[in-house]
């Protein structure tokens, strides 16, 4: 299997966060990659720049933009938790959570506009043109 882009990783990072606790994202990789059924060489391959796993890259963005939608919180620096309205997207039972799931939130539209706003990207983060 090769590494799930960001938006694979929206679904079952919302499930793992389903027991209300509070989780860091190292930790949920470590559950996610044996979801995904990734291989060590795929868990430890890095992004171009060599800073960061792709996978974990991967999950911070699933993370962000559950955040940036109201799915997620955090309660405090470098933790995540679900929150109500996480709670009641799980109980429709999505077969997926995307970006296109995720426009039906007022504050992932708020969110996505300020980023169409903004010149510059930092490297690694994907494009808006991405999301089309």
């Amino acid at each position: 299997m090769s590494i799930p882009d960001y938006q694979a990783c929206m679904l079952p990072l919302l499930r793992y966060s389903a027991d209300g606790n509070e989780h860091q994202l190292k930790d949920a990789a470590l559950e996610l990659a044996r979801e995904f059924a990734l291989t060590p060489e795929e868990v430890n391959e890095f992004l171009p720049s060599g800073q960061q796993p792709v996978f974990i890259n991967r999950i911070g963005w699933a993370r962000t933009y559950l955040k940036k939608a109201g799915l997620l919180s955090s309660p405090r620096r470098g933790y995540f938790q679900i929150t109500s309205r996480g709670r009641t997207a799980l109980e429709e039972k999505p077969r997926e959570i995307n970006v296109k799931y995720l426009e039906r939130f007022p504050e992932f539209l708020e969110f996505r506009a300020a980023r169409r706003t903004d010149e510059g990207s930092a490297p690694g983060v994907p494009s808006v043109n991405t999301f089309r």
